[in-house]
């Protein structure tokens, strides 16, 4: 049998070199080839010497008996029946057959069952080398499809995206992704290339389609067969279309529950194959249906975050709204609305408690970082050996309490904005830095090296004037003109007419909404004495007003009373009200409670720095503290 080998395969015309001829074939007129069937018709793969008319003939006869079969000087055998000991299923050998003639004489039966079986070994190495290259082919081409499906935005791009691969890697005419509506019982193609519109729709239990869901497992199918009813012809007919071959697997998601089928249809002919789809069909499409189905819940996911995102933003817009009818109000919105579909920076000026942040987070929300970061830092809380760590970052080991590597303010607002308040409060050391990063847009964290890039949205404010700080040499000119490209002034609140009562009436339904009792109203005296109180803490004092109104009070309208203004007609009288018992407090009771209203509306007014409310109050903040705690005032130290 090895003397044999070298004689396989022969290609048309072309005879093996004579040096390497068997000593029995020498003188012997050698006439040998290799037949195959595809489809319908027969094709000679291989033929040494003068071609012979009747091969295909003899070729189908010994396929079919499964013996060697003779007719005239050629003996011929079926591939298959030469590969005795294997296993039929395994094999899957196609229609081929060898003939061989020796000298003008059939070869002898033994002679042509080994030159068949290493031919099969030969073609069987032939087809697997064919079949691996192919199927490398095919995953590496799903598997660029698959990374590029994951940034396809929308439902029908994505699915078109994946039939088209489906044509491609398995050479076929259409592909058609049916997603399972169990409520309705169909199942919907989409997109079904070829068809108009694009979109199929079939019953859940017809069909080849029908038969993969109900069965979990692949189908293929070809035409010619005497099983013609287990394709939807009325498909066909409405399209004007011939579905010759067919092959459609199940879609399986994340927890191995059908979720759908996916169909090719009508392969096309071609070197290695014939019209149909085979076993190594199916086992690309199931491949691909893998990718299809992580990249239909992926996107499906990406979706759901955007729509969530975007709900979250607009509520966290809605939530701090510039409320007011004033001009100056109405003026502001505009110019906000301006700078916010640009990148400038902007300096927000306006007295403690005017509501600045809540005008930077309009900006910010209503300009193209909304679905970024907004980030907010109180830089007079910042002592300056801590100002660096807290905006720029720092590694793990820079300084005795840097237990870990931890991103700055910078690093966070990356992709949004980063709000500094009370900008004027920051040391000059401080301000030296934070101007090398507006320029540069990088940071470097404390204890590291490494530049990072920052895209970072900067709006400053502050209510005091830099102007004269530039002037004492306390801020820097240069950063107060990297932050002033935009200035935006907020009008103090008592200059805002009745923007008042729309505050406090807004306000009002937003704490009673939170402690789920009804929204009183406001009495007339209650309205009077809001517009004429000076409002020293702005809009945080009205605020602090109505939430402890909102908490204190218990009937459906609010008075002057209950608003315990500072200062106000009804706060004087109250000093001098009789108690419940009907005796007037002692002079010790009415100041103490007139010192707690004044400290806690100083409090107000500095926006909760306690520092600067000592100041004010003429204490050393410690001795705030103790004066607090003396009069029985909730604080912490």
């Amino acid at each position: 049998m090895s003397e044999l080998l070298p004689w396989v395969p022969l290609q048309q015309g072309v005879s093996a070199p004579k040096a390497r001829r068997p000593a029995a074939f020498r003188d012997a007129a050698v006439r040998c080839g290799v037949v195959s069937q595809n489809g319908s018709d027969w094709v000679i793969d291989f033929w040494s010497g003068p071609s012979w008319p009747s091969a295909p003939t003899l070729a189908g006869e010994a396929i079919d008996r499964g013996e060697v079969v003779v007719d005239g000087e050629f003996a011929a055998i079926g591939i298959d029946s030469a590969q005795s000991g294997r296993d039929d299923a395994a094999w899957e050998m196609p229609n081929m057959a060898m003939l061989l003639s020796i000298g003008s004489q059939p070869a002898p039966a033994e002679r042509l069952m080994s030159l068949a079986k290493a031919f099969g070994q030969w073609f069987r190495l032939r087809r697997d080398r064919r079949d691996n290259t192919r199927r490398l082919w095919q995953l590496s081409k799903m598997l660029q499809a698959a990374a590029q499906w994951q940034q396809v935005d929308g439902d029908e791009a994505l699915l078109e995206s994946i039939a088209r691969c489906a044509c491609e890697v398995l050479a076929c005419e259409r592909a058609t992704i049916f997603l399972w509506d169990q409520g309705q019982h169909r199942l919907i193609g989409r997109p079904a290339i070829g068809i108009e519109g694009g979109v199929l729709e079939v019953d859940d239990r017809e069909g080849i389609v029908g038969e993969v869901l109900q069965s979990g497992r692949p189908c293929w199918w070809a035409a010619g067969g005497d099983d013609e009813g287990r394709v939807n012809r009325r498909v066909d007919q409405a399209q004007q279309f011939h579905t010759r071959s067919l092959v459609a697997v199940p879609m399986l998601n994340s927890r191995h529950q059908i979720a759908g089928v996916f169909e090719a249809i009508n392969a096309s002919p071609g070197k290695d194959r014939g019209p149909v789809f085979d076993t190594s069909d199916a086992d690309t499409l199931t491949e691909l249906a893998r990718h299809a189905v992580v990249a239909i819940d992926s996107q499906r996911t990406r979706v759901q975050l955007t729509r969530t995102r975007d709900r979250l933003v607009a509520q966290a817009a809605e939530s701090n709204p510039l409320i007011g009818k004033h001009a100056l109000i109405g003026e502001l919105r505009k110019q906000a609305a301006k700078v916010a579909a640009t990148d400038l920076s902007v300096l927000i000026l306006g007295q403690n408690g005017t509501g600045k942040e809540v005008l930077a987070q309009q900006i910010h929300y209503h300009s193209e970082r909304r679905n970024g970061p907004f980030v907010a830092v109180n830089c007079a809380a910042l002592v300056e050996s801590l100002l660096e760590s807290e905006l720029f970052g720092h590694e793990k080991g820079s300084f005795t309490d840097a237990s870990g590597t931890r991103p700055g303010k910078f690093e966070l607002a990356h992709g949004g904005t980063l709000f500094l308040d009370e900008i004027g409060d920051m040391s000059l050391g401080g301000q030296a830095k934070l101007l090398r990063v507006l320029e540069e847009h990088v940071v470097v964290r404390v204890g590291g090296s490494q530049t990072i890039p920052v895209d970072t949205r900067v709006i400053a404010a502050t209510n005091q004037p830099l102007q004269e700080l530039i002037a004492a040499k306390r801020f820097r000119e240069d950063l107060f003109f990297r932050l002033n490209v935009v200035s935006l002034t907020l009008p103090p609140l008592a200059g805002r007419g009745s923007d008042v009562i729309l505050l406090a009436e807004h306000f009002l339904a937003h704490f009673c909404r939170e402690i789920g009792r009804a929204v009183p109203s406001l009495d007339e005296s209650a309205t009077r004495a809001m517009l004429a109180h000076p409002w020293p803490g702005n809009v945080r004092e009205l605020r602090n007003t109505i939430e402890r109104v909102s908490y204190l009070s218990d009937g459906d309208t609010i008075g002057e009373a209950d608003l315990m203004l500072q200062g106000s007609e009804s706060s004087r009288r109250n000093a001098v009200t009789l108690a419940g018992d009907g005796v007037a407090p002692d002079l010790q009771d009415a100041t103490r409670e007139f010192q707690v209203a004044h400290i806690e509306s100083v409090i107000a007014a500095c926006d909760g720095n306690m520092t600067k409310a000592a100041r004010r109050l003429g204490l050393d903040r410690s001795n705030l503290y103790r004066k607090m705690r003396q009069l029985g005032m909730s604080t912490v130290e």
